[in-house]
Formats: C-alpha cells, structure tokens, sequence
C-alpha cells in the first residue's frame, strides 16, 4: 500500500489584515533569518568530514526542507488570499471579521471572531469561518438562537452581542 494522501479540501481564501501581516511576517522570518542561519550551520557541519554520522547535518538538512516547504505554500496561499478589511453596510448581522458574544445554555459567555482558516486560534478567540459554529453564525442577528451538532450533541447558543472592532 503506497503512502497516497488525498488532498485536502481548500480552505476559504479569505483572510483579516491582521492574518496577512503575520503570514508575511512568518515568511520574512522563515526566508531572510532562520533560512540563513540555517544554511550557515549546516555548511559548518559538512565541513567536519562524514556527513552519514553527522546530526547538526541531518538535522539541518531536514529544518531546510521543512522551511522551503513552509516558504513554497506561504508564497502560494498568499498570492491567492483576498484581504477583508472593510465593514459590511449591515453591521447587525454577523459577517466575516466579526466578534462575536455567544452565551450557551447554562449562561456561560464566551467571544469569538470570525476569521480565515489560515489564522483560526482558539486560544485567542479567532474561530475559522470553515468551523461548524462559524458557519452557523454567519449571516444570524443580535438576539438569534443557534444550533450546532457537535460530538458531545446538539448544542445552543444566544447572541448577544455583534462587533466589527475590538473593544
């Protein structure tokens, strides 16, 4: 059996301001820092003889690998991206780069912004449009009633509340 993956499905090509910023941000870092630095090591490292044997070599090798991969796809995803930065006419529903309050059903709030897949965080309450609950949100008003299956069941959310600022 061969090692065959099938694609994955394309994420939206949507994306903040803020999300372009920091994939370009990464790949100034990746390109014109860490490539460099790299390279400088693992060039140190051929020079001490048998490379079969040496670790700062292989495992240079295989960071380089892994920052052109990572170069390779910013490069592409960033010519494709198309930047949202402007707010909708209608601000009372929810739309792309909201935030957005949710309470659930035990009265417990919680506050998300609609963004690109490419910049999704759940620690910091970046939610991917492509999301199950992003999805559902989009296009609902204040004082809305959402449903979203989830492994644990159904679940329902109330909003209460719909911004295109950061407070």
């Amino acid at each position: 059996m061969g090692r065959y993956r099938a694609p994955r499905p394309r994420g939206s090509k949507y994306i903040t301001g803020e999300g372009e910023q920091a994939l370009r941000a990464e790949l100034h870092q990746l390109w014109k820092i860490e490539r460099p630095a790299v390279a400088d090591a693992v060039h140190e490292a051929a020079k001490n003889g048998d490379r079969s044997e040496n670790g700062d070599y292989i495992y240079g090798k295989r960071r380089l690998r892994e920052i052109d991969s990572r170069v390779r796809f910013l490069n592409k995803r960033l010519d494709e991206l198309e930047v949202v930065q402007r707010v909708p006419a209608d601000t009372g529903k929810i739309f792309f780069g909201a935030w957005v309050t949710l309470e659930n059903e035990a009265g417990e709030e919680s506050r998300w912004r609609i963004v690109g897949p490419d910049e999704f965080d759940l620690a910091n309450g970046k939610l991917s449009m492509d999301s199950p609950l992003a999805r559902a949100l989009l296009g609902k008003r204040r004082d809305d009633e959402v449903q979203v299956s989830s492994p644990a069941g159904e679940q329902f959310y109330y909003i209460t509340d719909i911004r295109y600022q950061a407070d």
